[in-house]
């Protein structure tokens, strides 16, 4: 995998009991952190959109640009970084697939970030491109309205901001 979206494996560690791979250092944390717990910092709209572009094309090249589709499988804020220049980085393929084009998964675990995770997905345990494309519908919704997957709007139970999202759009309270 060679994109300037996707965090670049360097090597392995062999000289240590438990083997670790070894990545390129990215200074600016999460996108997570960056939307969420730094509230009082101006981050303007064109900003968070270059982000979401960035990581959009990450994870299209993640899906069509290779022999076999990657399906990512965890895709949520957490899991994008930012550089020294705030480019968006994926990273974290833990729960990734290399399957043929337009093949479908059936996992026997769900794996995933509640909040973030495919609806399809998590009921029929299917992992396709389209779970990705999910999950980053919802980090979308996570960069334009600053809120986090599951949110709290005083006391109660959590919040889905997806289904929050498709309620407003009933409504037509986008």
């Amino acid at each position: 995998i060679n994109h300037r979206n996707v965090v670049r494996l360097l090597g392995c560690c062999l000289e240590v009991e438990v083997p670790m791979l070894v990545y390129e250092f990215i200074p600016n944390g999460t996108l997570f952190h960056l939307v969420h717990d730094n509230r009082d910092a101006p981050l303007s709209l064109e900003t968070r959109l270059r982000i979401a572009q960035e990581s959009a094309e990450a994870l299209e090249y993640l899906h069509l640009c290779t022999n076999h589709s990657i399906v990512h499988g965890a895709v949520k804020s957490m899991n994008i970084l930012l550089d020294e220049n705030f480019m968006a980085k994926v990273t974290d393929f833990g729960a990734s697939r290399i399957l043929p084009k337009d093949a479908v998964q059936l996992m026997t675990l769900v794996q995933g970030t509640l909040g973030y995770l495919d609806p399809e997905y998590l009921q029929e345990r299917k992992l396709t491109e389209k779970s990705d494309v999910y999950s980053f519908g919802v980090v979308l919704l996570e960069l334009i309205t600053r809120k986090t997957a599951i949110y709290f709007d005083g006391p109660g139970e959590g919040k889905s901001l997806a289904t929050s999202f498709i309620q407003a759009m009933k409504e037509n309270k986008v």
